[in-house]
């Protein structure tokens, strides 16, 4: 078998440890039982992508991609274009406690939702580069059949408790009657951000009000000093070294809480889905991350990259268990400890910090402007959650496990969680459904509720 292999990557990370990552998988593939062709060389650009594939896709009967860094889903959209078998390789990191240098398994896990939607096949590893067990982990995706999802089912409402489906109808009319604000597009390549007003509306009940986001950076920028001061006072009074950082971009992001809550309170948001970068960095100069812990923080849930169903989910969740949400990615799994890990920059909810670990004040990892929130996640039971539209049809993703006392993993807010199921069987069920990118956490179990809502609201549900 003759193999093409090409690598992603986006700027934006860390390109010289990418680049050793795509080039010690080269040299993993290269001691395969194949004929290997294409190149290591980071492709971070469609025209780049399209060239490479374009020289490939006549002499090849099947096609690796090295997921080198996180990248949206436009280069995987093109690498896959042609009639190929198609496995992507994704790979993980050491939990540092510093940089996500990678966030490879995020950029499959966002391209495998792309791919499911667009009906394009795939198959995918998860392995060190150098890991033996990759080449035979690329030989059964190659070898294998097709991957094979649940349909899940609806559970009839009749079959839970009084108490359980009591709570469940209160929070189905709480969302029907609620409105979401929705400030930007969605950035490009982020399919699972997307949604239809009308869809939103027949399924949930949920409006959605819409603005665009130099509506945020006009009302942010006329801020009162006094509210901007106030904003400060409270970020401070959680976060240590927030007078350390750039004091104009410090005094920007909290700008944006200002206006974020300006605009909640005159809009009569229950949450708010932020088009958060590049733009409040490029543009405007600060992080909306956490401007939106500080939304979090009163009961308003803030969600990254304009995620309408991931705010809808978090809302749920939080008025489910009574505490605050938090919409993260899934960035890393260990299959030795049998653990996960959740992050994002740093916009979890504050009250999810370890009270054994002093929160702190800090930067973006990539645009290196604050202001972000960095702390690991308090250990205790936690249910997951995900309202899910992959393979085109409305299903709610439920899973639990426990946030463990650990060290933190990245850079921002993350947590190390131990999953109910096993690694290979969670990293099975979000790569074969083709699952979105981000997925809600709160404390406590809420599993059964979410079920009833389910039903209620005549979703299949499926477990993860």
């Amino acid at each position: 078998m003759k193999l093409g292999v090409i690598a992603l990557g986006r700027p934006t990370f860390d390109v010289p440890y990418a680049t050793a990552t795509a080039n010690a998988a080269w040299g993993t593939l290269i001691e395969g039982p194949w004929e290997i062709v294409g190149s290591p060389d980071l492709l971070m650009d469609t025209d780049a992508v399209d060239s490479a594939v374009a020289d490939l896709v006549d002499t090849v009967d099947g096609l690796i991609v090295l997921q080198a860094t996180f990248a949206d889903s436009t280069l995987l959209v093109h690498a896959t274009a042609a009639d190929l078998p198609v496995v992507l390789w994704a790979f993980p990191e050491e939990r540092t406690g510093g940089r996500l240098r990678l966030n490879s398994f995020c950029g499959i896990n966002l391209g495998g939702y792309t791919l499911t939607n667009l009906e394009r096949t795939y198959r995918w590893v998860y392995r060190d580069a150098e890991d033996d067990a990759a080449v035979t982990d690329l030989a059964a995706a190659l070898s294998g059949p097709a991957l094979r999802p649940s349909v899940g089912d609806v559970k009839p409402i009749d079959t839970f408790d009084d108490a359980i489906r009591d709570e469940a109808t209160a929070v189905r009319d709480r969302i029907a009657n609620a409105t979401i604000g929705r400030i930007g597009d969605h950035p490009a390549g982020f399919e699972p951000c997307d949604y239809e007003a009308r869809v939103i509306s027949e399924v949930f009940g949920t409006s959605i009000d819409a603005i665009p986001l130099p509506t945020l950076f006009q009302r942010s920028a006329g801020s009162d000093a006094t509210l901007v001061e106030q904003a400060t006072e409270r970020a401070s009074s959680f976060l240590t070294g927030v007078g350390e950082l750039d004091t104009h971009a410090v005094e920007q992001s909290l700008r944006l809480n200002v206006g974020l809550s300006g605009l909640v309170e005159d809009r009569g948001w229950s949450g708010v889905a932020t088009r958060c970068w590049p733009e409040t960095f490029t543009e405007f100069g600060g992080a909306a991350c956490t401007p939106m812990s500080l939304l979090n923080d009163v009961g308003v849930i803030g969600t990254c990259e304009a995620d309408v169903y991931g705010n809808i989910t978090g809302l749920v969740m939080q008025w489910l268990a009574g505490s605050a949400a938090f919409v993260t990615d899934l960035v890393h799994l260990d299959r030795v400890s049998n653990t996960a890990v959740f992050w994002h920059c740093g916009l979890a909810p504050f009250e999810m910090a370890d009270p054994d670990f002093v929160p702190r004040a800090t930067v973006h990892s990539n645009r290196k402007l604050p202001l972000l929130s960095e702390f690991p996640l308090k250990p205790g039971r936690i249910t997951l959650a995900r309202f899910s539209r992959s393979r085109g049809t409305h299903r709610l993703v439920v899973g639990g496990g426990d946030m463990i006392s650990a060290p933190l993993a990245f850079s921002g807010t993350a947590g190390v969680a131990r999953l109910d199921r096993p690694v290979d069987d969670v990293l099975a069920t979000v790569m074969d459904e083709g699952l979105e990118h981000h997925y809600g956490i709160v404390y406590g179990d809420v599993r059964e509720q979410l079920a009833a809502l389910a039903s209620l609201l005549s979703m299949p549900v499926v477990e993860l």
